[in-house]
């Protein structure tokens, strides 16, 4: 806490200081010379005459009047621009003396009157700052034939793109691309990048997009998204253009796509596919996210539980993600539509995505957990597993502007999906000389349906006033069935059996659940600066979670039903939400702080058993905000949130299961509230024109009466039980500071970047009715390069080192302190006969620590060449090899608080693949190609 306080004071004596240091100011107005105009929105740009910064600028009001304050004392040079007219520039100085100038009539002079004999052809001016807004004009750029957005966008000012699509902006992430303000098959930037034509391009726009909220309020909400709106040429919205990419590899690997897509002015269609063993699966993880749902409660953030799918239920379903674990098997598929018209009145957007993952492999897995008395469990599991998914979503968006004042906004999603899984383990357990064997078989099938909309209708009264109605309705529905078949054998100290445990039981799930959630929002202007925002919502929740067992009868059907085992369950809930935040901006000073509260009621009754749990909770989330814009592209920020934790319902009273016999979980009904409170605070920078940025940003969190674990493990038959208890006195705690910088050096046309990170955290459990604490820490920096020059090469290199501190209660003398060290870079490079060579590397060090006694090596190295075929540069072939050393052994190992695991699976290695690329084009009247 002290160093948060002290970063602060930091921050607001700089504020004061840089206050008492912006003393000048200049004014003036824009003429025509010619016929007296008064040139209203003229760009004013205040430059440090030194390096040609940008310092400050505004815009000629509806009279041509400027007026610039808050200027530092120096040299400085003025420079006024306007469509159609030769720009002006003039210098001068700000000191003690004069510190206010008045330019008085500023004429400018029409370019075509203006040496009107003389042709000058110039480079397109290549950035505009627009408010908040980052403009790239693509004309100033230069990208080779057929190339598309993501070449394009490698060669911007402040953005930088890895080998995987991910995209980074002025040191944040990108997490939306729009296609003229339009999404574009919904939330994958890289189906915009890797699809539409760099040669379409017009301008590309980076900003902040705020919430539906925000966006027609006119209030920060704190809700922003950072995105790139790629804005087409006016002749390249008519026409089809689209790729294919085929490839057959050794070891019976392949991959292919199809992208296509046709437009016709304010219409769009596009369609993919790809097919894949690969990795090159086509769905992201932001669709992972919605596919999921399903069979858990949790509470949400506005103080309600929401049922979702519970990965630890007796039938665990696979989700569809893929972390490089086994082989997968990828089909992938979907359309987009979207159109305007009304004069942009109304608008339609429409997605479709099917696909199915297929991951089959195998795993072993070590583990050794140290118990509070210091004795030791080692576990050796073998795990065999098959996972298949198959989903279909739909997904639209409707929008309507009903008339000046109100808006109206209807969105959908719906998905299906069937998923398979096959899981076999056998695992061996030891502590001393006692020994526990187990051999366990996992099967599931599964399907699930949900529907989501949302309602969004706002309307605006007066300037400031408004009132905002959202209405959202969902429902599930998975059901699933299955096998749990287990025998585990126990063994003395003299290696004899003692017992044998057999379960061999068949599961039935069935889970329904239906949410209507709508909330108002009224905003109203108490003075010139202070506005209100009030808000009201209630939320309904209704679901029924209904899980049978069965084990066989003497006739060897599965019809006796297990009691103990099964449950069905009936809950209900209502919630009411209500809040208030005030809202105060001045000049550069933007200052929010308030609160919400959630009265929730939640009844769970067992049909089974007739036994009923009932809760009544208040929820509270305080919040506060200060952020301060010193100029253009520079600000500092301070934020504040509270949020109360309830206990979950399977804390309290978990779901009877028996899916890992060895590991159970006790409910603890006399769980309280847990509260943690979280601040943050930074600093950035960007300049344009020297095309630096700069950020330093920190957060330290901590939770008062904090729910946490204990573990209580029976050393004579390794069998663990988690129940889960408040720490009264003890504050678990998270921390991060970061600095980030970045700079183009325009003399060796490179781009270079510093980010040096500190974070650590203090954690809490209890082992066997004994207090553990575990206190991490971790150093790190990373310096990169990036340079690109057309036709030649580009170039990509990241590396820098980190230092690990762990600290534990029950292994003091066995710490995992090491160093670290991690390198990224890609290259490519044009060679003759229109041939280009390209590789990428990966490389990751960890030094030996008492823990693990041996350094720990992963270099991954891939490489293609590729070879344009014929004289419209569209048509090429690759030869690529992944993992070209054969490293990739599929090997991980960790250690975090008791538990040290070292994990070994199956993965994708060596090969080559040769492929073939056909880009076709027939755009804005362009030939087909």
């Amino acid at each position: 806490m002290r160093y948060t306080i002290l970063v602060l004071l930091i921050l607001i004596l700089s504020t004061l200081f840089a206050a008492a240091q912006n003393i000048g100011s200049v004014k003036g107005a824009v003429t025509d010379s010619a016929s007296n105009v008064k040139l209203e929105n003229s760009t004013i740009s205040i430059l440090d005459h030194k390096d040609s910064t940008l310092v400050s600028f505004t815009r000629a009001t509806s009279s041509g009047e400027f007026n610039i304050e808050h200027l530092p004392r120096g040299k400085f040079i003025m420079l006024i621009t306007y469509p159609e007219y030769a720009d002006y520039a003039e210098e001068f100085v700000l000191d003690s003396v004069n510190h206010e100038i008045n330019f008085g009539t500023v004429n400018l002079i029409l370019k075509s009157k203006l040496l009107a004999e003389v042709i000058i052809k110039a480079r397109p001016t290549a950035i505009k700052i627009k408010g908040d807004t980052t403009e790239y004009n693509a004309a100033a750029f230069t990208v080779q034939p057929n190339a598309k957005v993501e070449d394009l966008l490698k060669q911007f000012p402040g953005i930088q793109i890895d080998k995987d699509g991910k995209i980074t902006a002025q040191g944040e992430t990108v997490n939306k691309v729009l296609v003229d303000g339009e999404e574009f098959f919904g939330d994958d930037p890289t189906l915009v990048t890797k699809n539409i034509r760099a040669d379409m391009v017009d301008k590309v726009q980076l900003y902040d997009k705020k919430s539906d909220q925000a966006t027609f309020t006119g209030i920060d909400d704190g809700q922003k998204t950072k995105t790139l709106n790629i804005k087409l040429k006016e002749d390249k919205k008519t026409g089809s253009f689209g790729k294919a990419d085929v490839g057959i590899a050794t070891k019976d690997f392949y991959q292919a796509q199809l992208l296509f897509n046709t437009f016709r002015g304010k219409k769009k269609f596009s369609a993919y596919g790809t097919l894949a063993n690969t990795g090159k699966i086509g769905l992201n993880w932001q669709d992972n996210n919605k596919y999921t749902g399903g069979a858990n409660m949790e509470f949400m953030d506005g103080g309600g539980i929401m049922i979702m799918s519970n990965t630890n239920d007796d039938l665990e379903s696979f989700n569809g993600t893929y972390n490089n674990e086994g082989i997968p098997v990828a089909r992938t598929g979907g359309v987009h539509y979207d159109a305007k018209w009304g004069d942009d009145k109304y608008s339609i957007n429409a997605n479709y995505k099917a696909g199915s993952l297929t991951v089959d492999g195998s795993k072993v897995s070590l583990s050794e957990n140290i118990l509070a008395d210091t004795s030791v469990i080692k576990s050796n599991t073998n795990q065999t597993f098959h996972n298949f998914i198959f989903r279909q979503k739909a997904d639209g968006m409707y929008q309507a502007k009903l008339d000046t004042s109100s808006n109206l906004k209807i969105t959908f999603d719906g998905t299906l999906k069937n998923n398979e899984t096959i899981d076999s383990y056998i695992s061996e357990n030891r502590i001393g000389n006692r020994q526990t064997f187990s051999n366990r078989d996992l099967t599931n099938k599964g399907d699930q349906n949900s529907f989501n909309a949302t309602i969004f209708y706002n309307k605006r009264f007066k300037p400031g006033r408004t009132i905002s109605v959202n209405i959202a309705p969902s429902v599930n529905q998975s059901s699933a069935n299955g096998f749990l078949k287990s025998d585990i054998n126990y063994y003395n100290n003299e290696g004899a059996r003692d017992s044998t445990v057999h379960i061999d039981q068949y599961k039935v799930n069935d889970i329904k659940s239906a949410v209507l959630n709508s909330n108002i929002t009224y905003t109203e202007p108490l003075f010139k600066s202070l506005s209100l925002t009030l808000n009201y919502g209630l939320g309904i929740n209704n679901a029924t979670a209904d899980r049978k067992t069965f084990s066989p009868s003497s006739a060897g059907k599965y019809d006796v039903l297990v009691d103990t085992l099964s449950s069905d369950y009936k809950l209900n809930q209502l919630s009411n939400q209500a809040g208030a935040v005030f809202n105060f901006k001045q000049g550069k000073s933007n200052v929010t702080f308030g609160t919400r509260a959630a009265l929730v009621n939640f009844t769970q009754r067992d049909l089974y058993t007739g036994n009923n749990f009932e809760r009544n909770f208040t929820n509270w989330f305080p919040q506060a905000s200060f952020n301060y814009k010193f100029k253009e592209r520079s600000s500092a920020w301070l934020y504040y949130n509270g949020n109360t934790t309830q206990p979950t319902i399977d804390q309290i009273q978990p779901i009877r299961n028996n899916n890992d016999p060895l590991n159970i979980t006790k409910g603890n009904p006399d769980l309280t509230p847990s509260f943690t409170n979280s601040f943050n605070l930074g600093y950035s920078s960007y300049k344009v024109l020297t095309e630096q940025y700069f950020r330093i940003s920190g957060n330290y969190s901590f939770v008062t009466n904090p729910i946490t674990s204990n573990t209580m493990t029976d050393t004579a038959t390794t069998r663990t039980v988690y129940q889960f208890t408040n720490l009264a006195g003890k504050k678990p705690a998270n921390f991060y500071f970061s600095t980030y910088f970045d700079r183009r050096i325009k003399k060796l046309d490179i781009g270079l970047g510093l980010d040096l990170n500190l974070n650590g955290s203090t954690y809490y459990n209890m082992i066997n009715n004994e207090l553990s604490f575990t206190k991490s820490y971790t150093y790190s920096g990373t310096f990169n390069v990036q340079k690109y020059k057309y036709l030649k090469y580009s170039m990509y290199v990241s590396f820098g080192p980190n230092y690990t501190i762990n600290e534990t209660s029950t292994q003091k003398d066995r710490n995992n302190n090491g160093r670290g060290f991690n390198t990224n870079g890609s290259f490519s490079y044009f060679l003759p006969l229109k041939m280009v060579i390209s590789t990428d590397i990966n490389y990751q060090f960890r030094a030996k620590t008492p823990t693990f006694n041996s350094d720990f090596h992963l270099f991954i190295w891939n490489a293609s060449l590729t070879k344009v075929l014929n004289k419209q540069d569209n048509f090429r072939a690759l030869l690529t090899v992944n993992d070209l050393l054969n490293k990739n052994t599929g090997f991980n190992r960790n250690a975090y608080g008791n538990i040290i695991m070292e994990n070994r699976y199956t993965t994708i290695r060596r090969y080559f693949i040769l492929s073939l690329v056909y880009d076709f084009n027939k755009m804005g009247g362009s030939k087909a190609k």
